[in-house]
């Protein structure tokens, strides 16, 4: 590797970051964007040759830094994400979910609100007696910058409100962007429509933001002191007597197939719109099902996204190669011929498992149709058989983890069938792809979140031997960092500044940090409130403790088979002790709810009627209560349905419970006034 290659790379880099401040700051490109994405594919091309890495990557950073002079508000109401949908099994699933989820008859159809999914900037707008008091970007979700001068100078958005239906506080929530024709009149100083509506609205002067024509469609609301409205539709026509712009796409439809034919005849009509849009968005029309439905932990129940049809293209399996996840999972991965798909360039798609190989006959060498739908992994959705040399032969899975480890394939307790996934043992950190894999996930966004220490810097120190177990990354020698190609003493710098502020962390981030199969975030969660703090968690070491985390409502058999199988292992105790001298692990204080259940524990038995267990589990936690699996002496109400379960009944009768039925309940909760 020559001196005059990494120097060649260094000023690319610089030369990227130049392109960048004038692009996403100054909102004023210097380079076409053939010319700024011929510069990214060059950086791109010299990291793969040369094994270059450096936080300034455009394979790990996208932009340029935000402006520090916008504040930032949270949210009074999170702006969540939406699940997506993309086709009609899709469709028929999420219907099914709502329909076991509110107890409904299996042949209940929902009235939807159909609106189009704008491929805009979401903004919020706070208004308070009929005035615009802030408006705000979508941020994280849980917070977001303070745009409301910029906002002020579109004119879809009203800054003062008279009407008397108009509640006295509420946010109402849009979509910013631009419109086709107009983006025409600005195209050279911008990629796409959608930069042209961000880069616009986080301009410093907001009579620049003035001079790029933004329009904004109204169609939901996050908080509100007051709500008149039943349905979303409805909403809707109170949006347009407000004077906010609403789609006039939008339409009330029921069924799932009335569903597909309207996203059928959209879809058609996409590019003859006024503004860009990827989809359709389905909410269930009456507010008071959206109200039991409520939310998972990054989106709505009651809505989804329907995406557009996928791109295709067809290309060349080049080579497959199985890669290793952290839970053990072998997934072949297609090493294909790069093929632009939809403006993307691919080079992998995901085969999914060992019987997907066999069932679809897929081979190195085969000529194949590869899809990438929306944000999913592109994946091989057939082979031209016709097209296949003669002397190909058919691709071994093997049975071997490449760490060495025989393979297993698990019998599924639920499906009662053997799973297609072939796994490397459960023994964590001993197999050295699972460990690296780890790794990745101890640094990543929603565990320790140390910004700078990516994929590819994992893979890079993993490589250097600088890493091998998580309690490895607090001893980095930062000296040693900043002689690397690509590195240097800022770099190094920012690293252990960013790691240091790892350090502290809440109970469930910990949790979920060590990767332990099934336990994702939700049940990290919910195990750190059950416990409380880090030395109740580490008496998990003892295995008879772990079965009381089996009183948790959401924790099953399936969470403490893994549990136990992560505690047995010493590498992975020897890891936890490490890290718990280094790290300041916080307790988990959750903000207590107010309601009929404050600090009461319940449990259910028995089938409930027209109600699920998983809406009255919500029912009960929106009332400050907790829901646990057993019956014990700590219990303080049992709730009874059909067919109770008499050993339950028998245990809290002699624990002095107080048990109630089915319209006992339903009265305290007030569920059916």
């Amino acid at each position: 590797m020559s001196s005059s290659s990494l120097k060649d790379y260094k000023n690319k880099l610089n030369l990227l970051e130049k392109y960048n401040k004038f692009y996403y700051q100054d909102q004023k490109p210097i380079v076409s964007d053939k010319e700024f994405d011929k510069l990214k594919r060059e950086i791109l091309e010299l990291e793969k040759k040369h094994g270059f890495d450096d936080t300034k990557s455009p394979s790990t950073k996208i932009g340029y830094k935000p402006s520090k002079k916008f504040q930032k508000f949270k949210h009074k109401v999170k702006m969540l994400s939406l699940s997506n949908a993309f086709n009609q099994e899709d469709l028929i699933n999420f219907q099914k979910k709502n329909i076991n989820f509110l107890a409904l008859d299996k042949n209940y159809e929902f009235e939807y609100s159909a609106e189009p999914k704008i491929d805009g900037i979401s903004a919020s707008l706070n208004y308070k007696n009929g005035k615009l008091i802030r408006g705000l970007s979508r941020g994280d979700g849980e917070e977001g910058e303070d745009i409301t001068e910029n906002l002020k100078t579109i004119r879809d958005i009203p800054l003062n409100v008279s009407h008397p239906d108009f509640p006295e506080e509420i946010d109402i929530r849009g979509e910013v962007f631009i419109e086709t024709d107009d983006f025409k009149k600005i195209e050279k100083d911008f990629a796409n429509p959608r930069n042209a509506a961000s880069g616009s609205l986080r301009q410093k002067d907001p009579n620049k933001t003035k001079l790029i024509p933004l329009k904004f469609i109204a169609y939901t609301f996050g908080f509100t002191s007051d709500m008149k409205s039943k349905n979303q539709s409805d909403f809707i026509k109170d949006l347009d007597k407000w004077n906010f712009k609403t789609s006039e796409l939008n339409k009330t439809i029921k069924g799932v197939d009335n569903l597909v034919k309207y996203h059928f005849d959209i879809e058609k009509r996409r590019f003859d719109l006024k503004y860009d849009i990827d989809g359709i968005v389905y909410k269930v029309n009456d507010f008071s099902l959206q109200k039991r439905l409520g939310f998972m932990a990054t989106a709505p129940r009651w809505a989804v996204a329907h995406k557009f049809s996928a791109n295709y293209s067809v290309t060349k399996i080049i080579d497959i190669d199985i890669q290793v996840g952290r839970t053990g999972a072998l997934t072949p991965v297609a090493k294909v011929k790069p093929v632009n798909i939809g403006g993307v360039m691919v080079s992998n798609a995901t085969l999914h498992n060992e019987d997907e190989i066999i069932r679809k006959d897929i081979r190195i060498g085969d000529t194949v149709k590869i899809e990438r739908a929306g944000d999913v992994i592109p994946h091989v959705i057939s082979v031209d058989k016709n097209l296949r040399n003669s002397n190909i032969k058919k691709f071994t899975f093997p049975k071997k983890c490449p760490c060495g480890y025989d393979t297993i394939k698990e019998f599924n307790e639920v499906t009662k069938k053997i799973d297609a996934v072939r796994r490397c043992p459960d023994v964590g950190f001993d197999c050295n792809r699972i460990a690296k894999e780890k790794l990745k996930h101890f640094v990543s966004k929603d565990a320790l979140n140390i910004e700078g220490l990516g994929k590819k810097v994992i893979e890079k120190f993993w490589d250097l031997k600088f890493i091998k177990l998580p309690n490895d990354i607090f001893n980095l020698n930062f000296e040693k960092i900043s002689k690397l190609e690509g590195w240097g003493s800022q770099s190094a710098e920012n690293l252990k500044n960013s790691i240091n502020k790892s350090k502290k962390l809440k109970l469930d981030r910990f949790i979920y940090s060590l990767g332990i199969r099934h336990i994702g975030q939700e049940n990290a969660k919910l195990i750190s409130e059950f416990l409380g703090n880090y030395s109740n968690f580490i008496k998990l070491k003892d295995q008879k403790n772990i079965e009381d985390l089996s009183n948790i409502d959401g924790i099953g058999g399936t969470q403490i088979t893994s549990l136990k199988n992560f505690f047995k292992n010493n590498l992975n105790l020897k890891v936890i002790s490490s890290l718990s001298k280094i790290l300041f692990i916080e307790k988990n204080i959750t903000k207590k709810k107010g309601g009929v259940f404050s600090n009461k524990i319940l449990m259910f038995t028995g089938k409930l009627n027209n109600i699920s267990r998983a809406e009255a589990k919500s029912i009960v936690e929106n009332n400050g209560g907790k829901i646990v699996s057993n019956v014990s002496k700590k219990l303080d109400y049992l709730i009874t349905g059909e067919k109770p379960t008499s050993r339950k009944v028998k245990m809290a009768n002699d624990l002095k419970v107080k048990i109630l039925n089915q319209t006992d309940f339903e009265k305290i909760s007030k569920l059916r006034q």
